[in-house]
């Protein structure tokens, strides 16, 4: 398979496997116990219709949205992933001059393998910083001040991360940042030189952005889930979070939020945006999908604060019914790690181009010019 037969999120998904080590893989791929809610996060649409209309006259297509204090070319962003360096050894430098093509926002995670500083530096687009708080609070600090300095122009804090997820097929295979090699192990990797020789060879792999703080998952080896568990504080509340939101001066957002009531407070503290999101399935398995529960937190608090759809977005359609229910944007994952480890940046400006492509086109059999003509009067739930 070569990346010209890539096609869809899928076709991605199949040449990522056919080239990343089995451990490696899996950790894009699998999320937590049963894996039933990352399923649905995909599912959820498929129980909701389009209802076009037709001699619309749709000659001019305008996607763009405003969100973050960025107005954006297209509604679907890239959401912030840790570890990029171990999908392809160009990492985050990749993933961030696709997004500059497109011009949609680039999140960054604190366990990005490219440093805030280069980011900040050598991207266009605009970038969002995402924050794990961890126990060390110099750490927090640092890492704030270090995204206000680099010019990043939003900060989101993801919530939903004080304790790592059951994600059993790293059990498995026993995937940890930086990998480690065991007699277990070892054939996996080996099986896939091409890896291989780029992991071993195109510089060594860091954590940047924990330099001075943390070894932890950038030179002592350690499970993703372990990670959230002993490094991250278990102790965050809304108090710290409004505490976070205040010595942050542009756009603040939230991720993890699922509940009304989260909603809400989100909206008390002063939040710019919250991103409707259950960690692609990673954390709390069982619980809702994010366009499961969209349409009841944009009623609550849609008139107050950008609520962002995140997560099982694999066709531009996905994204229409987003918007449609009442989503500023969506973003995910998922969507463009597949195409990273296919292909690098090609893969991932294929795959920004093929989900743009299909937006437009379905904004043309809708029968909208632009994406505020989209309301929830052009669905229709089974």
């Amino acid at each position: 398979m070569k990346l010209a037969d890539c096609h869809n999120i899928e076709d991605f998904r199949a040449l990522a496997r056919q080239r990343l080590p089995g451990p490696v893989f899996h950790y894009i791929d699998g999320a937590a116990d049963d894996e039933l809610t990352k399923d649905r996060n995909t599912q959820a649409f498929a129980d909701c219709d389009l209802v076009p209309d037709v001699l619309a006259g749709v000659e001019a297509i305008d996607m763009s949205v405003e969100v973050l204090g960025k107005r954006l070319s297209m509604p679907l962003f890239l959401s912030p992933t840790a570890l990029q360096r171990l999908f392809h050894w160009e990492g985050e430098r990749a993933v961030g001059r696709a997004a500059s093509q497109f011009g949609t926002y680039f999140g960054i995670s604190s366990l990005s393998t490219v440093s805030l500083e280069e980011i900040g530096a050598s991207v266009s687009a605009p970038k969002m910083f995402q924050l794990y708080v961890h126990k060390d609070q110099g750490l927090n600090r640092a890492l704030i001040q270090r995204a206000q300095e680099s010019g990043f122009d939003a900060l989101t804090l993801t919530v939903d991360t004080i304790v790592g997820g059951n994600r059993e097929r790293c059990l498995r295979t026993g995937f940890t940042s930086p990998p480690r090699f065991t007699l277990g192990s070892v054939w996996e990797y080996a099986t896939k030189p091409g890896w291989a020789l780029d992991y071993l060879l195109r510089g060594k792999f860091s954590l940047p952005n924990l330099e001075g703080h943390l070894p932890e998952g950038s030179k002592v080896a350690m499970s993703v889930a372990d990670y959230f568990t002993q490094m991250l504080d278990p102790t965050l509340d809304w108090a710290r979070a409004a505490e976070i939101r205040k010595s942050w001066t542009g756009p603040f957002c939230l991720k993890g939020i699922m509940s009304v009531g989260d909603a809400q407070r989100a909206v008390d503290i002063g939040a710019t945006a919250i991103m409707v999101s259950n960690h692609g399935g990673r954390q709390l398995d069982g619980s809702r999908a994010p366009f499961d529960q969209l349409a009841e937190i944009v009623d609550a608090v849609g008139d107050r604060i950008e609520v962002i759809c995140d997560g099982g977005i694999r066709r531009g359609s996905h994204v229409l019914k987003a918007l449609s229910v009442g989503a500023k944007a969506c973003s995910g994952g998922r969507l463009y790690l597949y195409a990273l480890a296919a292909a690098g940046e090609p893969g991932v400006v294929r795959s920004l181009a093929k989900l743009r492509a299909e937006i437009e086109r379905d904004m043309r059999l809708m029968g909208v010019q632009r994406v505020d003509e989209l309301s929830r009067e052009k669905l229709r739930w089974r």
